[in-house]
């Protein structure tokens, strides 16, 4: 273990983001509704760029409005390279009360994004005098952003969480794919006359993973966007669990219960988790370092992984 101690994470429930335009009003009491622990009301993608002035206006209102439940309240600004983002953060923080709780930076591609959007909040924060600290979540979607993963995970003590944007990053890769997220069909090895598809996207959600959890983030999936398709966002939503996220979008109401499913841990799981800790406190008591359960050794790693499925379960219990 290195002499620096891996800070924790937020201790607050992640599985399920759920995006909503702020151009769609109809929309607002449906997603307080809904199961999901994130509602990200969103300014960026999907808002003409015509609507964005009413869109925010509409996203305040509903901040004020609206009974959002103890769901965590979060509003994807535009971007940095846009007129927009500015009006979006000044706006949303002299207006819309204390109800939000984080500002989503989409886009991000070196720590001095990040530094920018908080220089602006704290001023905000210092003039009006606003006593709940706005968290943030990134969102990587480009080269940049991929590169600098580390110094972005480390840019700011408000960053909460960060996310990785499949479709822009594609683009700015130059990936051949108009996919966002999951398997892509030229992605894949032979194996006789087998075709085996890998993910595409492994290799950056480990190192998003990676940054996050050096630095104390919750590492989230994000978008699917075949809607249609459960079976292909459980498996994606299943891989990225496995690598250590926490969580994943939910661009349409059918996907909060999949994700809600797969990122909360089982009966089953937790069950043997806690036989696992278990296990290991006779063999500690009886002074051995590992034991054998199931046939198969546990030691002390064994306990640390046991422990985060039994936290997780409890967190969500909790809320």
């Amino acid at each position: 273990m290195s002499f620096r101690i891996q800070p924790t994470a937020p201790a607050r429930p992640n599985r399920c983001q759920l995006f909503g335009p702020g151009s769609n009003t109809k929309l607002f009491p449906k997603m307080a509704a809904s199961a999901a622990d994130v509602i990200n009301l969103d300014l960026e993608d999907s808002v003409a760029p015509s609507d964005k002035d009413t869109a925010r206006a509409n996203i305040i209102e509903a901040l004020n409005t609206i009974d959002w439940g103890t769901k965590y309240m979060s509003v994807r600004i535009n971007g940095l390279d846009t007129p927009y983002w500015y009006r979006d953060v000044v706006d949303l923080l002299e207006q819309a009360g204390d109800r939000i709780d984080q500002i989503m930076i989409p886009k991000v591609g070196c720590a001095a994004d990040v530094y920018a959007v908080d220089a602006l909040v704290t001023a905000i924060e210092r003039a009006k005098g606003r006593t709940k600290p706005i968290s943030f979540e990134v969102i990587i979607e480009s080269a940049a952003g991929l590169a600098h993963v580390e110094e972005i995970a480390a840019s700011s003590p408000r960053l909460q969480a960060m996310s990785l944007g499949a479709a822009d990053f594609a683009a700015s890769m130059g990936m051949q794919t108009t996919g966002i997220g999951g398997t892509q069909e030229n992605y894949y090895m032979l194996h006789g006359d087998t075709r085996h598809y890998s993910d595409p996207w492994h290799w950056v959600q480990t190192a998003i993973v990676a940054a996050c959890r050096t630095h104390g983030i919750l590492p989230v999936d994000g978008p699917f966007g075949d809607f249609s398709d459960d079976e292909g966002y459980i498996a994606q939503a299943k891989r990225s669990a496995t690598l250590g996220m926490v969580g994943k979008w939910a661009i349409h109401p059918k996907q909060i219960a999949l994700a809600n499913e797969v990122f909360t841990p089982s009966a089953e799981a937790v069950a043997e988790a806690r036989e696992i800790l278990a296990a290991m406190e006779t063999a500690k008591a009886n002074g051995e370092g590992a034991t054998v359960y199931k046939g198969r050794l546990v030691d002390i790693a064994s306990i640390k992984q046991a422990e985060v499925i039994v936290a997780q379960s409890e967190l969500i219990a909790a809320n």
